[in-house]
């Protein structure tokens, strides 16, 4: 369904169409959130496609090694906060294989780690017409199979077989020649069309090009501004970008086993952690999970400077990594879109309510309930009780179903115009406290 921002009351695919403004000064349940997207070279898993990982999956086949392996830190940093991953990899090279007499082996993917595999064939010593093949990755058995030919052998999650004929044994033959193949911004173009037919809350760039910087920001503006898709783009150095749905992480942490993650990875954690943060929740001051420190440390004028120009900034703080406050990129200021839309904590309770609205409408009123009195008087119930939901979670405050919202009938007949006062609550950042000693 369509959505967006209006100037207008001229839209011409139904949809639900939310303007948000300051005030002047400088139906449903609320869905879930935790959904994060990102694009990564990987050594192995299937190639140029949106794979969607959910936290507490065992990753080992799928994505080759183990959650814990050092090739898939960045995948471990997302799962730690996201409730899903929408993983794609960039990358498409040769997969490796090995030819055993009739037998050809052929790693599933292409990728370094095909070079890992190998392939023990051995008479059963029950049945000596019989062989047992036995696929391995890093000498452990993942596979095993007792066949007489080569027909009789299935493909598994790690090596497909093929010719005929009889088996021949083997101690123990590698596959070889397994490449990852090269990334080109085109690969994360072609990401960026892929993902965005899917759900997601955030989205992480890992990487310092200022070209897929800006390409990653537009596509992020495009969702938000013209279809009404309240995501998230997080990028590492890249203030500039000036706008509520882009942060900009400007330091990355070390965790406790020394393995750094410089800004451009750390954007990986952020993008997670945001989309997984509730709609009452603050990541300001909130402590990197297994963070032992930050990668570069910053003086308090430094510190200062970074917030003042839209930066997510990490500072040590009782052995670990601290978020130092939770806010976006956005800072040229009105009078009707103040300082409070560069909060992300806000933000997550404007785009909630627009998401939420819009999928209310959508399942429950779209196409099925009459235009008239009695039918919007049934969607401003609806509303009310959503942003009751909302101010009992302490996601919103002072809300007055008797004066704050206005549901009437659109220009067109089968319009309905909104008009809905919301002041979303902000965490206590700064206590300013006068001590009188007598």
């Amino acid at each position: 369904m369509a959505g967006g921002t209006w100037t207008t009351q001229n839209k011409v695919r139904p949809g639900v169409y939310i303007n948000f403004a300051g005030e002047g000064k400088a139906a449903g349940a609320v869905s879930e959130r935790g959904i994060v997207t990102l694009a990564l070279p990987l050594s192995w898993g299937p190639s140029r496609k949106v794979t969607a990982i959910a936290a507490g999956d065992n990753v080992r086949e799928l994505l080759g090694y183990d959650l814990t392996a050092p090739q898939l830190v960045l995948v471990k940093e997302a799962l730690k906060r996201a409730k899903t991953l929408l993983l794609y990899r960039l990358n498409d090279g040769v997969k490796a294989s090995a030819t055993v007499a009739a037998l050809t082996v052929t790693a599933a993917y292409s990728g370094l780690r095909g070079n890992d595999l190998s392939v023990v064939i051995q008479p059963n010593v029950d049945d000596t017409a019989q062989f047992d093949v036995r696929t391995l990755v890093a000498g452990q058995v993942v596979d095993s199979q007792t066949v007489a030919d080569i027909a009789g052998l299935q493909p598994n999650g790690w090596v497909a077989f093929s010719g005929t004929g009889a088996l021949t044994a083997t101690a123990g033959t590698p596959l070889a020649g397994g490449t990852d193949g090269v990334v080109t911004n085109q690969d994360h173009a072609d990401y960026l069309g892929a993902v965005e037919v899917h759900d997601f809350h955030t989205l992480a760039l890992v990487s310092s090009d200022a070209s897929l910087k800006s390409v990653y920001a537009a596509f992020i503006k495009r969702l938000r501004d013209a279809e009404g898709r309240k995501v998230k783009g997080v990028l590492e150095n890249y203030p500039a970008a000036d706008h509520e749905g882009i942060i900009s992480v400007k330091n990355g942490v070390v965790l406790a086993d020394g393995t750094v993650l410089n800004a451009q990875k750390a954007t990986v954690w952020v993008a997670a952690a945001t989309a997984g943060a509730l709609m009452n929740q603050s990541l300001t001051y909130q402590a990197y999970e297994d963070a032992a420190d930050v990668d570069t440390r910053y003086t308090n004028a430094q510190i200062e400077a970074a917030l003042q120009n839209g930066e997510f900034v990490f500072v040590p703080g009782s052995g670990t990594a601290i978020v130092e406050q939770d806010i976006n990129t956005f800072k040229s200021f009105t009078p009707t879109k103040g300082r409070a839309f560069a909060k992300n904590r806000v933000m997550r309770v404007l785009d909630g309510i627009a998401d939420d609205f819009k999928r209310i409408f959508e399942s429950y009123y779209i196409g099925k309930v009459d235009n008239h009195a009695d039918g919007r008087n049934l969607f401003r119930k609806e509303c009310i009780a959503y942003l009751d939901t909302l101010q009992s979670i302490g996601a919103i405050q002072q809300f007055d179903a008797q004066t704050d919202i206005v549901v009437l009938q659109g220009e067109e007949s089968d319009g309905v115009y909104v008009e809905l006062n919301v002041q979303p609550v902000d965490s206590i950042e700064k206590i300013y406290m006068k001590v009188t000693v007598k």
